[in-house]
């Protein structure tokens, strides 16, 4: 039987941070940095940043559904950043840092739907939630150098300062679900 595999396209601030997490989970069968939600195709990392095209970066996750709902990828995704800074993560500022989902169906804007529902509901944050939600539209891959930027790049200080210990808090909440190559 062939394995039918879905796609996530999440923003959750700088790209290199939800790479490096989502890389480790189980059922979660490729992650592919980029940028979507924006109006200029292809944009370059420049552009971007600029402000001017009305891109977020995000990342595209293939999953396998068998394994690993999209619901729990959301769960995830709630967990590692904090989705009611408006235009913010931490110290990067700007709507290209915007917790954003763009969803691939409308089974997925339901369950987003629901598990921010969820999240609200059980007062998992002071602040209300102001993640977007966003039917998908395109996906444009980072340049290359920004593809596995942690795994290749685990002393650049931004890594070590920033990512690694959201990797780490991660890989501590989520040890049962980890690929067991992360756990390591």
């Amino acid at each position: 039987m062939e394995k039918i595999l879905e796609t996530a396209t999440l923003g959750a601030g700088c790209f290199w941070c939800v790479e490096a997490i989502f890389d480790d989970l189980m059922g979660v069968e490729d992650v592919v940095s980029g940028y979507s939600g924006g109006h200029k195709p292809d944009p370059t990392y420049q552009e971007v940043c600029s402000e001017t095209t009305g891109h977020a970066e995000v990342v595209n996750i293939t999953f396998d559904p068998s394994v690993i709902s999209f619901s729990d990828i959301l769960r995830v995704f709630f967990t590692v950043h904090d989705p009611t800074t408006l235009n913010r993560q931490g110290n990067d500022i700007g709507t290209s840092y915007r917790s954003a989902i763009f969803y691939h169906s409308e089974a997925q804007r339901e369950a987003a739907v629901a598990v921010i529902k969820e999240i609200t509901d059980a007062g998992l944050y002071d602040d209300p939630i102001v993640t977007e939600l966003a039917p998908f539209d395109a996906f444009w891959p980072a340049e290359d150098y920004h593809q596995e930027y942690f795994a290749n790049n685990p002393n650049q200080p931004y890594c070590s300062a920033v990512v690694a210990p959201k990797v780490a808090k991660f890989r501590k909440l989520f040890a049962a679900r980890l690929r067991s190559t992360a756990q390591a």
